[in-house]
């Protein structure tokens, strides 16, 4: 049940130097209510929460009125703004890694809120985070007080900082994509968590989220924002079901993915890329001064195979070791047992020349491409740093034409060669890190989670991009990725791990339509979806 209004946004605006960021947004929050606000980037969602919070940039200039319980929130000075975040105001950032001290151990920094605004000895305070540690799913076993954030997964990360931001009990908790990065089944268990604290507390909950389908799974109200503006809300069911205005009704549309499947692929066709028997060991510390400790066996006798023209998924939750293997493929660790053969050569135990012919053959494209750029060098530079692997690479005019050419094969304009990384958007880096991928034509790319980060309408794009890149330049793919949305639009074949090992594998329409093993169904059993017409 949803109480009287706990917030209320009235005429808000943002600015940033000259440029309108938000623009007379209104809407309100009642206790025990979840309110999802989302729309694609660059839309003001993020913004918004920052103004809620006081914590817009520096460059930033607001106007308007934020109210808490009746109290304006535009009135208060910073140190009384201090006082109500966390204890009023809890707050789940996108990125926990980036949100939790790297340096500190969990414990203290789920008490640390409680110390800052009670006077409770160090004991009590420990004793409260170990508390709601426990609440939050994270059991003295995995969520020990003196573990640091590495030694959790993401999923474990995401419920620190849930504790963090309810350990005070506030009203508001106001949640900016926290499940972005995470797998679908640590995504379902995150979500139901955060409902489950909505409706035990009476706590009013905003989630900002581009995933329509995380909030049609969650969100009582929704609210669809657009260039700074609130376009269209109402009941959750209603507007999914009955969007009136065109830009909800395009989130819809590229939300529900539809089979971009390769036109080239072709049964009985040569493997280009096989893992077989693959092993890999990561020694762990030692806890003996005795005994060494057994190491951690990340990929257990796993082999797979991608053939000529064909686009093939893997998928499995955080920590099954599909990270893991990636790495072996792409000869950027060495396995502990078995080979990978690419274009029929052993290409895990390659040196020298052989190496750098087999390496321009497969290419990668990661999540984060801002992340593996340097921001020093042009974009010019960064899509020909892979030409070092061609034995005459183009120098010159023939190097700029070549750039120049895939930019425009990948939608942006070969004079885009002369700008910087941090002048994109993401969803045009992310183009800039497919044209990198391409321009020494490799037969096999690998997408790590590739589209996970961009909102519904870029994913689309980039997707339909890749669909047509690939029939044109007759490339095959491996998909590693946590969305079976994408997976079931884009692969020929999957393959699904869990905890090291191959449990599945089988054409895709008929592995989703009747999966054998109990894990792949609960992965597809996890998946949220759009609530359909």
């Amino acid at each position: 049940m949803t109480g009287a209004n706990l917030l209320e946004i009235e005429a808000l605006n943002v600015v940033v130097g000259a440029k309108p960021i938000i623009r007379n947004l209104s809407l309100e929050v009642r206790a025990g209510e979840i309110l999802g606000l989302v729309g694609g980037s660059g839309s003001g969602k993020s913004m918004t929460a920052l103004a809620i919070m006081r914590l817009l940039p520096a460059a930033a200039a607001a106007a308007g009125a934020v109210r808490l319980r009746g109290e304006a929130l535009g009135d208060k000075s910073e140190l009384q703004m201090r006082a109500i975040r966390g204890r009023d105001i809890g707050m789940v950032f996108q990125e926990p890694m980036t949100a939790l001290n790297p340096l500190m151990r969990i414990g203290d920094q789920v008490a640390e809120t409680l110390r800052l605004h009670r006077s409770l000895s160090v004991l009590e305070a420990r004793a409260r985070a170990r508390a709601t540690l426990d609440m939050v799913g994270l059991s003295s076993e995995q969520g020990e007080l003196g573990r640091l954030p590495y030694e959790l997964s993401g999923g474990q990360r995401q419920r620190v900082a849930i504790a963090m931001a309810v350990i005070m009990a506030p009203p508001l908790l106001i949640a900016d994509e926290p499940t972005t990065a995470l797998d679908v089944i640590t995504q379902a268990q995150v979500l139901q968590l955060l409902k489950d604290l909505a409706r035990s507390r009476g706590m009013g909950l905003i989630l900002v989220s581009h995933d329509l389908a995380v909030i049609a799974q969650l969100a009582d109200r929704v609210a669809v924002m657009q260039e700074g503006q609130i376009v269209e809300q109402g009941a959750t069911a209603q507007v999914l079901r009955h969007s009136h205005h065109p830009y909800t009704a395009a989130l819809l549309s590229a939300a529900t993915l539809q089979p971009r499947r390769s036109v080239m692929h072709k049964a009985g066709a040569p493997a280009v890329l096989q893992a077989c028997s693959i092993v890999h060991e990561y020694p762990r510390n030692r806890r003996s001064l005795w005994h060494a400790a057994p190491p951690l066996r990340a990929v257990d006798g796993v082999s797979l195979a991608v053939h000529a023209g064909e686009t093939v998924g893997l998928v499995g939750e955080s920590g099954s070791g599909k990270s893991s293997l990636l790495k072996v493929i792409l000869a950027l660790e060495r396995s502990s047992a078995g080979r990978v053969m690419l274009l029929g050569d052993d290409f895990s135990s390659a040196k020298g020349a052989k190496l750098r012919r087999l390496r321009r053959a497969i290419q990668a494209v990661f999540q984060d491409p801002y992340g593996s750029f340097d921001p020093r060098w042009p974009i010019e530079r960064l899509i020909a740093e892979p030409f070092f692997l061609l034995d005459s690479p183009p120098v010159g005019g023939e190097r700029r034409r070549k750039v120049g050419a895939m930019l425009e094969q990948v939608g942006l304009s070969a004079s885009d060669g002369t700008r910087f990384p941090h002048e994109f958007s993401g969803g045009e880096r992310q183009r800039i890190a497919i044209a990198r991928a391409m321009i020494t034509e490799p037969q096999v790319i690998a997408f790590d989670e590739a589209v996970s980060a961009l909102d519904v309408l870029l994913r689309d794009q980039i997707l339909a991009l890749l669909a047509e890149l690939k029939d044109r330049l007759k490339v095959a793919y491996l998909f590693v990725s946590h969305d079976l949305h994408v997976i079931r639009a884009m692969a020929d074949r999957v393959y699904v791990m869990q905890q090291g090992r191959m449990v599945e594998e089988g054409p895709t329409e008929e592995l989703f339509a009747s999966p054998r093993h109990a894990y792949t169904r609960a992965l597809i059993a996890a998946t949220p979806a759009v609530l359909q017409t």
